[in-house]
């Protein structure tokens, strides 16, 4: 398959073609599915904070209970291990260096 090099923003959740199209964090070289694979989890995210901004509303749910916070700690932690696959050897070594990287997820 072929790769592609993208300028990646987890902040934004987002990626870009050009390097100076955006504030990005990571420089990954990825082929299509794994953008693919990228956007779905976003997607998945974003509809997880949705439920939590309602969640917020009901102070007898704490926020450590509150299983969608999980799900979101959940894909972050898969958005970095694709992070780690398709980056460089410094882009490893940051994601090498974070708490929960030798964890099983």
């Amino acid at each position: 398959m072929e790769r592609h090099r993208v300028y990646f923003s987890l902040a934004n959740r987002t990626y870009y073609t050009n390097p100076y199209a955006g504030p990005w964090n990571f420089e990954l070289n990825i082929d299509r599915q794994a953008l693919d694979v990228f956007e779905k989890i976003f997607q998945q995210m974003q509809l997880l904070e949705i439920s939590n901004a309602w969640r917020a509303q009901l102070p007898y749910i704490q926020y450590h209970l509150d299983r969608e916070n999980d799900e979101i700690d959940l894909r972050l932690k898969k958005i970095y291990a694709l992070v780690h696959e398709y980056g460089d050897d410094d882009t490893k070594a940051f994601v090498e260096q974070l708490p929960y990287f030798n964890k099983r997820v």
